[in-house]
């Protein structure tokens, strides 16, 4: 684990609304291994930024933010991983902000990140494909697209452990 004060990967996610992040945290929390649950649900943008980038990763997430309304997004689909089962969530205005902020750090991208993106929440990982299929089929009875507030962009340090917040920078309402 790295020490507090050394730089770590940056770790960048959409932050819901209260009740939506109530939610998926409720749905993260009952379906998600418990040994495995060390974070609260949460909407990744990018996976692994370099350290070096803190200081113009949040000028940028705030001139993302600031004065500009919160990005239409909805929950649009539940989808397999696998191993897991997570919830599609489509938002133009999101996947807007997430390609410039990729445009801007190209050529500092892992291949995780500078691959295409999905925005999803994971609700369950790493289980057994039964209980993950199993899963999959009782999330989509009854399953309706609704709308989800993205209130905020965040960026944490990661450290090897629970995430460490670096900045929260949220949409006017």
């Amino acid at each position: 684990m790295t020490a507090p004060f050394e730089p770590a990967p940056i770790i960048v996610t959409a932050l819901f609304g209260p009740a939506d992040q109530a939610f998926f945290d409720g749905e993260r929390s009952a379906y998600f291994p418990p040994e495995r649950n060390h974070l609260a649900a949460h909407l990744t943008m990018f996976h692994h930024l370099p350290p070096s980038l803190a200081p113009e990763l949040r000028r940028r997430l705030v001139a993302e933010t600031r004065g500009h309304p919160m990005p239409r997004a909805r929950l649009a689909d539940v989808f397999s991983l696998g191993r897991g089962v997570a919830y599609r969530i489509d938002s133009e205005e999101l996947a807007a902000i997430r390609a410039r902020l990729a445009a801007a750090f190209a050529g500092l991208l892992t291949p995780q990140d500078a691959g295409g993106w999905r925005a999803h929440v994971t609700v369950q990982n790493k289980v057994e494909p039964a209980a993950a299929k199993a899963l999959l089929t009782a999330l989509r009875d009854g399953f309706r697209p609704r709308p989800v507030a993205i209130a905020g962009l965040a960026a944490y340090w990661y450290r090897g452990g629970p995430w460490e917040m670096l900045s929260r920078h949220m949409f006017s309402a």
